[in-house]
């Protein structure tokens, strides 16, 4: 067993901002605990100026363990990044101890709170994971989170390409990413991967009235990863996960739903427009698919104006199956608020025997940016507790989890705390339609299934306009992306159901 110690966000300074004795608590509870390394997530001084660093260098020295350090934004200000190389150490790197390999890297950006894993840097550590494949325990570490986390207040500084850098670790079998950077410790599960958030060892900048934090990392032999939370005050939470076995799941006993998941119709007389394109999908799903039901996750116009909502209603009309459809951010663009409403309605709950599905309502006026709000988060909580005897499914417009090809910049701004709402409530399932791509991914234990774009050339999908088809079995949930103009399909995933889901 592999035990670490993860740190992050001291923020050392002279100032009243950093806190002298949370630092000197953690660092001495380290040094008496068993651990085999310590690892920081950056944000190491609070401006990256030269006497913070001389200090740093200092305390950094008490921590009696193998320790590795990455920077982070507040380091590299005031081109911190080349004191952090003079007094700390590589900005980027690899660590081997047996079994074990940990490959850290650089996210920062100077003088920016976002992060990114830049085009050659991003090619380093696709050939780093490829090099070290055979290791059977694998970290990556970096100070930007990948996913977005709540009680952070608006949801901003992620890194701007999450998507790529989180598929890149799942298709790298990835054991571990910890991260620091939002002062919030917070641990998830992506699939097989577990993701370390850290709080602030030592800044005064905590969250919710919280207090100086680290982590605690176990990581067993059988695959085992436990990650504790561990408070100055003494307190302590634990999340355990086993690896999932077995990876390919066989569906067992009978289809109870079929769901046609589509997106970005973005319906015009623009040339992106591919009018053909969208006929044939309908024409497939009517003929060939058959779905129960069709969920159309917004930006059925490109522009909210009458015109565009004629052509779209006349396209939806054909489609035979019952339609559940919420608006994106074109389509309530200048008349658009109005024009949905009147052409397609207000998304109601909808039930079907075992299945509920609830509409919610993201958009916001003249911005690709969303808002579920305080209130709407109340609401689906309240939904979500009023069918839990039910399957639920979730259907909203901007996507939570980061997309791949697309540029993530917080689409969501409330999608930290809306994230920790669905997967501590268990949603059953959670479809999005934003960032012209589609991908599908488990949270803890909610499936959260983005369609690409169905109809529209500007998408950043490589196998093309698409539209998902969703199958839920009795045991398990399975997502094929369908291309769109010749019907080939391809696996988005496969998801056990929890265990709780009782069928009648």
């Amino acid at each position: 067993m592999i035990r670490i110690a993860h740190i992050s966000d001291t923020h050392i300074t002279s100032d009243a901002a950093f806190k002298a004795y949370a630092f000197d608590l953690i660092v001495n509870e380290i040094n008496r605990g068993d651990f085999d390394l310590v690892i920081h997530t950056g944000d190491v001084t609070n401006q990256g100026l030269r006497e913070e660093y001389e200090h740093a260098s200092y305390l950094l020295r008490k921590i009696q363990k193998p320790l590795i350090v990455i920077p982070g934004n507040h380091d590299a200000r005031n081109v911190g990044y080349k004191l952090f190389e003079k007094f700390i150490g590589p900005l980027n790197g690899v660590y081997e101890n047996g079994d074990l390999v940990i490959i850290w890297l650089d996210s920062t950006i100077p003088d920016l709170s976002d992060g990114r894993v830049g085009g050659y840097k991003f090619k380093w550590l696709k050939s780093k994971l490829e090099e070290y494949a055979h290791k059977k325990l694998k970290i990556v570490a970096s100070h930007h989170h990948l996913l977005p986390l709540p009680e952070t207040g608006r949801e901003r500084n992620v890194l701007f390409n999450a998507g790529d850098v989180l598929d890149l670790l799942l298709r790298h079998e990835v054991n571990l990413y910890t991260c620091g950077h939002k002062h919030v410790p917070n641990v998830y599960r992506a699939e097989d991967l577990v993701i370390d958030n850290a709080g602030c060892t030592s800044c005064r900048k905590t969250r919710r009235g919280d207090v100086n934090s680290y982590n605690i990392i176990k990581m067993h032999d059988d695959g085992r990863v436990e990650v504790s939370i561990r408070r100055v005050t003494g307190d302590e939470s634990r999340k355990e996960y086993k690896p999932l076995k077995p990876k390919i799941f066989i569906p067992r006993g009978r289809r109870l739903m079929r769901l046609v998941q589509m997106s970005e119709s973005s319906v015009s007389d623009r040339v992106y427009f591919r009018k053909k394109v969208l006929e044939n999908a309908i024409r497939a799903i009517n003929e060939k698919l058959k779905p129960d039901l069709v969920i159309h996750c917004g930006d059925i116009v490109d522009v909210g104006i009458e015109r565009y909502y004629e052509r779209a209603y006349e396209f939806y009309e054909k489609v035979k199956a019952e339609k559940i459809i919420i608006p994106g951010h074109n389509d309530i663009t200048y008349l658009g608020y109005d024009l949905f409403r009147e052409y397609f309605g207000d998304p109601q709950i909808m039930e079907r025997g075992d299945f509920v599905f609830i509409p919610i309502l993201s958009v916001q006026y003249e911005t690709p940016i969303g808002l579920v709000g305080r209130m709407g988060q109340e609401r689906l909580r309240k939904h979500l507790e009023e069918f839990r005897e039910k399957f639920t499914v979730v259907v909203m417009h901007h996507n939570i989890i980061p997309i791949p090809r697309s540029r993530e910049i917080g689409f969501l701004e409330d999608g930290g705390d809306v994230l920790k709402l669905l997967t501590s409530e268990r949603a059953d399932l959670v479809l999005t339609g934003h960032g012209g791509n589609a991908f599908g991914l488990k949270i803890e234990s909610t499936p959260i299934v983005n369609a690409g774009s169905i109809s529209w050339e500007l998408h950043r999908n490589p196998f093309g306009n698409s539209y998902n088809l969703i199958d839920i079995y009795e045991n398990m949930i399975v997502a094929f992306q369908i291309q769109a103009t010749w019907n080939a399909g391809k696996l988005l995933g496969i998801w056990k159901i929890k265990t709780e889901v009782r069928w009648s």
